[in-house]
């Protein structure tokens, strides 16, 4: 049989191979008990977003190390395995700046429809994961309509933030856009003419070698922002996704509703109430706070697919500290019924600021100056659980006796079982986790990672 694995990282040391004990006979009251007879809600992928600024910083690489790092995004069994991964329809908040795929005021018809925008990153940097991974998934959303489809004529919805710097966007007061109203010009002819532009874009990208299987409607339609954005009040969603099934089924791609950012669940019962719209929500979409919702989301919809779609992304420093936090971010949305994980940026330059002054976060840091790079603590925590943890996983719940909760447990497809634990303390801890009829005992390092994976058979 072969051995347990232990797999080990801390702030200082990542990824480190260590020597796992034997599972051995129960002798006293474990700390944690793994619920095996009653697996949950089956693993889809884990996940990152493909955005233009991250093209741009691998570009800064060499052919080897570029080619590198997207081995270690994409391929099966090399690093993070990332399987399903986001895009945005159009320009996003980490595009080099605003465009759409049609610009041309009033056009209905979309005439002046075109991706060619894309040709120079988005489009250069999907090909290049597929040939890692010729089986990506791929899903989308857009941050904001063309500007001629929206009530304010301008992509954002909210000035500049003082604290992001001297960062214009070009909008006037009078065009602020504010949370529970549309910003969007909900009329039929520009919905149906929406709905449309969501097919051509489907289609484009199809004749160039890509599929995307699923689309959402709006990234965080709750939020008028300083970058691309627009507000959304259920009922208008729900009335545009009775337009958008049809086109997106017409092309067998699914909707999902979302990006949900609010940690409320009327905002996805409102839609789902509508019986024209429902039949076409095929999954939920939420981020931030919108994990708030996810536990009432699922109590009310226990079949309904939910991902996590855009980890909170940081300020730029990719330090420990927020490694941590993303960890409990990860652990709250796998406990509540969450089938997918995505990161957000893959790569950007050092303090990883956008166009509109953010700085995030990412997988690979890139230096302009040395065109050298690194991988982040995020990176490698992601990699404790996506690694090892493969697409068609049950997540298993667990039960503490000790008080120690801080874990999450997954059934492969072939039969192994993999435990992901954060020891947060300042001491070792000894924790023992009951697999089947026999225990495995451990003592965690004060603040680390931990990754078991037992064999199949192990612990009958």
């Amino acid at each position: 049989m072969n051995p347990i694995r232990w797999i080990t990282t801390t702030e200082h040391l990542a990824w480190q191979e260590r020597e796992a004990p034997s599972l051995s006979a129960v002798s006293a009251m474990p700390s944690v008990l793994l619920q095996l007879d009653n697996p949950q809600q089956t693993i889809e992928g884990f996940g990152a977003s493909f955005n233009e600024m991250g093209w741009d910083a691998l570009a800064l690489l060499d052919a080897d190390a570029r080619e590198d790092i997207l081995r270690d995004l994409f391929a099966p069994g090399a690093g993070l395995n990332l399987s399903l991964c986001r895009m945005p329809v159009g320009a996003n908040d980490f595009s080099r700046d605003w465009y759409s795929y049609d610009e041309q005021p009033g056009d209905l018809a979309l005439d002046h429809f075109s991706i060619e925008h894309d040709e120079q990153t988005l489009l250069p940097f999907i090909h290049a994961a597929q040939q890692q991974r010729p089986g990506l998934r791929l899903w989308a959303s857009p941050w904001s309509p063309p500007t001629w489809m929206k009530a304010n004529g301008h992509y954002a919805g909210a000035m500049p933030h003082p604290a992001f710097g001297n960062v214009q966007n070009g909008l006037r007061e009078d065009q602020v856009g504010h949370e529970g109203t549309d910003m969007f010009l909900v009329d039929d002819a520009h919905l149906t003419a929406y709905a449309r532009y969501f097919g051509r874009f489907i289609d484009a990208y199809a004749q160039r070698g890509i599929r995307i299987d699923t689309v959402m409607p709006q990234n965080e339609f709750n939020s008028a922002q300083p970058f691309p954005s627009c507000t959304w009040t259920p009922e208008s969603l729900a009335r545009f996704i009775r337009v958008l099934g049809p086109e997106m089924d017409a092309r067998n791609v699914q909707v999902f509703l979302g990006t949900l950012e609010r940690a409320d669940d009327g905002m996805v019962t409102r839609v789902l109430d509508d019986p024209e719209a429902s039949p076409w929500v095929r999954g939920l979409g939420a981020q931030w706070a919108g994990r708030g919702a996810v536990p009432f989301v699922h109590h009310d919809n226990p079949d309904l697919p939910i991902w996590q779609t855009e980890q909170e992304c940081g300020d730029g420093r990719n330090d420990w500290r927020h490694a941590r936090h993303a960890w409990q971010i990860m652990r709250a949305f796998f406990n509540n019924g969450a089938t997918a994980y995505m990161y957000w940026n893959m790569a950007l330059l050092e303090g990883g600021v956008s166009r509109w002054g953010w700085s995030q976060n990412s997988f690979v840091v890139v230096d302009p100056h040395t065109r050298e790079h690194r991988l982040t603590h995020e990176y490698q925590l992601l990699k404790h659980v996506s690694h090892l943890v493969q697409v068609g996983a049950r997540v298993v719940p667990t039960l503490s006796y000790s008080g120690f909760e801080n874990q999450l447990a997954f059934t492969n497809p072939d039969g192994s079982l993999v435990i992901v634990a954060h020891h947060d303390g300042g001491a070792p801890v000894d924790v023992s986790y009951l697999v089947g009829h026999q225990v495995l005992a451990v003592t965690l390092d004060p603040d680390s990672f931990h990754t078991f994976v037992i064999p199949p058979t192990s612990g009958d």
